[in-house]
């Protein structure tokens, strides 16, 4: 019986001295994207040299759809704890369902994303449609 109560005292320190130690590290976390300047940085860190000049954060900040001022999209999303983005020079998907967009990147890896950027939704939804219809006419 005291040899039960020795391992179980020991796992539970062990589980303790393992959650610490994450914490201590700062391991793990909820990872969101909380402003437009931290955006912005993330932006850069994918596509060096890309600079938004208008950003919209998804309201639950696991995604942001950024514009530069050449027109070019960037879609950022959660990928774990790190940052996923894909120029968006066309897309296959987008569709707009009042305050959320989905937008398609056309890849199985990286899939598509909804956000919900309330009543900027539909301004972003037309970005998107005019960057379409800029291809065909190129």
């Amino acid at each position: 019986m005291t040899a039960e109560l020795l391992k179980l005292a020991g796992s539970v320190a062990a589980i303790l001295f393992i959650a610490w130690l994450a914490r201590f590290w700062q391991l793990g976390g909820d990872v969101r994207i909380r402003s437009e300047e931290q955006a912005r940085e993330i932006a850069n860190e994918i596509m060096c040299g890309f600079d938004p000049v208008e950003i919209a954060v998804d309201k639950a900040g696991i995604a942001a759809l950024m514009r530069d001022a050449g027109g070019r999209h960037l879609l950022v999303r959660r990928h774990g704890v790190q940052w996923a983005g894909r120029l968006l020079d066309h897309h296959h998907e987008s569709r707009l369902d009042q305050n959320f967009l989905t937008v398609g990147t056309g890849e199985k890896t990286f899939g598509s994303v909804t956000l919900n950027l309330g009543t900027q939704a539909s301004h972003w939804a037309a970005g998107l449609r005019h960057l379409n219809a800029g291809r065909r006419h190129a």
